[in-house]
C-alpha cells in the first residue's frame, strides 16, 4: 500500500539553504512538478526534496516567495506588483526560464 505525498516539500540551494514549502504551491514550477511526481522515477519524487545546483540561496528563497505569492494572487485582479531587487533580476529570470514557472517571466521581463 503506497503512503501519500507529503503536503510539504523541501527545495535546497546550492549552498545548503532549505526551503520548505507547501506542495501544490511547488507545482506551479513545472520543473518541480516534474521532479515529483510519483510515476516519474524520479529520487526526488520518494524524497520529497529537490536539490537545485544551480540556485543560490538568496535566488530560491525568492522563488519561494513567488510560488506563494502565485498562490495568493491566482484569481485576483489588479495584482500588485511582487518587490524584486533589480539586481536579483537576472539571476531570477534564469531560475524562472529553469524552473518553468508560469507567470514567473512576466513579471520579470519589464524589469531586466
Amino acid at each position: 500500500m503506497a503512503t501519500a505525498p507529503s503536503e510539504f516539500v523541501t527545495l535546497v540551494s546550492n549552498d545548503g539553504f532549505e526551503f520548505i514549502v507547501r506542495r501544490e504551491s511547488a507545482y506551479v514550477a513545472g520543473t518541480i512538478k516534474r521532479m515529483l511526481d510519483p510515476t516519474s522515477n524520479f529520487s526526488e519524487a520518494v524524497s520529497g526534496r529537490c536539490v537545485f545546483e544551480n540556485i543560490n540561496g538568496v535566488v530560491l528563497e525568492k522563488v519561494c516567495e513567488y510560488l506563494y505569492y502565485n498562490e495568493k494572487h491566482r484569481n485576483a485582479k489588479d495584482v500588485p506588483d511582487m518587490d524584486i531587487p533589480p539586481e536579483l533580476c537576472l539571476e531570477l529570470l534564469m531560475a524562472a526560464d529553469y524552473l518553468n514557472g508560469e507567470g514567473t517571466i512576466l513579471i520579470l521581463e519589464d524589469r531586466v
